[in-house]
């Protein structure tokens, strides 16, 4: 009996040992989310709270605006494509503008105004029944919404030390993903009802992201500016003038052409990949809805080890790491056949971008000075939308008349210049970058 109850104790002890490993093992967790949320500052997390209900009010209507307006206006997709194209210029014109502004009358005013137009907009659609007022509509939307864009992530910037720059750029590409995870599965469920409801929810989610820049954010636009600064900003009501400092920072200028090279590629995704896996492939679509899944998923789950692990390299050697497993993803593409070479492909491009999203924007913010960051942003975001307006079209004439494998290997030419313009841009900045 009392060997049985010494095994009984042991058992029993064992149990307690394992259930206190159990206990340690999640405060381990729970101390390693802690002390990440303390690496940053307050300010950061309630930005990324905001950005995640604006975010996330967006994506409830982004995938459904087609259907929407197809269904509504009785309109072809060629229509349909002429008015997001008109719409993508309007923003392009408005990140422009919005960056000079941005600089000159602060970061909060204008994502303020932003939150304010984007909810304005989103309940004016509702009641618009003429196709012709639709386009007037969403070009004005898209071009003072974008207004605001470079605001953010200006804010960002002033708000987050350098060496925590990139990572919380990567911290913000989570965020996205997980709306653009999140946004269309509620979309889709609400869409059954009406389209209206998503139009409301987009301006629900407004409104409640206004409130919060408005009560929890503070500006952080650099109060004090030296005599030419003071002078400078008095004389450009707009902060247009302020433009011409970029584009006479050269090395920033070569940087954005790179980077054009770069957004060239990795608009396929979007763009060109659906048309070639269905027509050329043969795919089913739910299978380019699988890759784009994968793509979702690795972003949550590694985009911040991936961003860590970037940190501790040079900048613009990083980028080109980067930009290497993009262009190798991207160019798979023409050369392997079947759902899992694809998926293969699409884990090592997405890896590629992990990397070159959150390091673009850090990298915009390093050559920026302080007063400037707004402008320099929307230079970065205006390379990003000439890429989307331009390479789609280009893709097009390529698979529509030539062979569309030569699609993927052109992405591995371009994206190869784009590679090693990065290395060469490593050692003409030397420190600066």
């Amino acid at each position: 009996m009392v060997e049985s109850l010494s095994i009984a104790l042991i058992f029993q002890d064992k149990i307690f040992i394992l259930s206190i490993g159990k206990v340690k093992g999640s405060f381990n967790m729970i101390n390693k989310i802690r002390n990440t949320v303390e690496e940053y500052p307050k300010s950061f997390w309630v930005m990324m709270l905001g950005l995640f209900i604006d975010n996330l009010g967006g994506n409830l209507i982004y995938p459904f605006f087609t259907l929407y307006v197809t269904a509504k206006f009785g309109v072809g997709l060629s229509v349909v494509g002429l008015l997001l194209g008109a719409q993508t210029a309007g923003r392009m014109l408005g990140g422009i503008v919005g960056g000079g502004l941005a600089d000159r009358y602060g970061r909060k005013k204008l994502m303020l105004f932003g939150l304010l137009v984007s909810g304005l907009f989103s309940t004016v659609i509702i009641f618009v029944n003429h196709f012709y007022v639709l386009f007037l509509v969403a070009v004005a939307a898209g071009f003072l919404g974008a207004m605001s864009g470079p605001a953010h992530q200006a804010m960002l910037a002033d708000i987050l030390p350098e060496n925590k720059r990139s990572s919380g750029f990567g911290v913000l590409r989570v965020v996205y993903n997980l709306t653009v995870a999140i946004g269309p599965l509620i979309g889709g469920f609400i869409s059954d009802f009406s389209y209206n409801w998503l139009f409301i929810g987009d301006a629900i989610t407004s409104t409640i992201t206004f409130f919060i820049v408005l009560k929890l954010l503070d500006e952080t636009l650099p109060e004090k500016l030296s005599a030419q600064e003071e002078e400078e900003r008095k004389s450009d009501k707009i902060g247009l003038k302020g433009y011409l400092q970029v584009l006479k920072d050269r090395d920033y200028v070569l940087l954005l052409g790179f980077l054009m090279l770069t957004f060239a590629v990795m608009m396929q995704m979007l763009s060109t990949l659906s048309v070639y896996m269905r027509d050329v492939q043969g795919f089913p679509n739910r299978y380019y809805g699988y890759i784009l899944s994968l793509n979702a998923v690795m972003v949550v789950v590694m985009q911040f080890w991936v961003t860590r692990q970037a940190d501790k390299m040079k900048p613009l050697i990083a980028l080109a790491i980067g930009a290497a497993f993009s262009t190798a993803g991207y160019a798979m593409f023409g050369f392997v056949n079947g759902l899992l070479p694809f998926a293969l492909a699409m884990a090592i491009l997405t890896i590629g971008e992990m990397v070159i999203d959150p390091l673009s924007q850090t990298l915009a913010a390093k050559f920026a000075p302080e007063d400037k960051r707004g402008r320099y942003m929307a230079a970065l975001n205006l390379s990003t939308n000439l890429s989307y307006l331009i390479t789609p079209y280009l893709a097009g004439l390529v698979i529509d008349n030539y062979d569309p494998h030569w699609v993927w290997y052109a992405c591995g030419i371009v994206g190869s210049v784009a590679v090693l313009g990065y290395i060469w841009l490593h050692f003409r900045t030397g420190k600066k970058a």
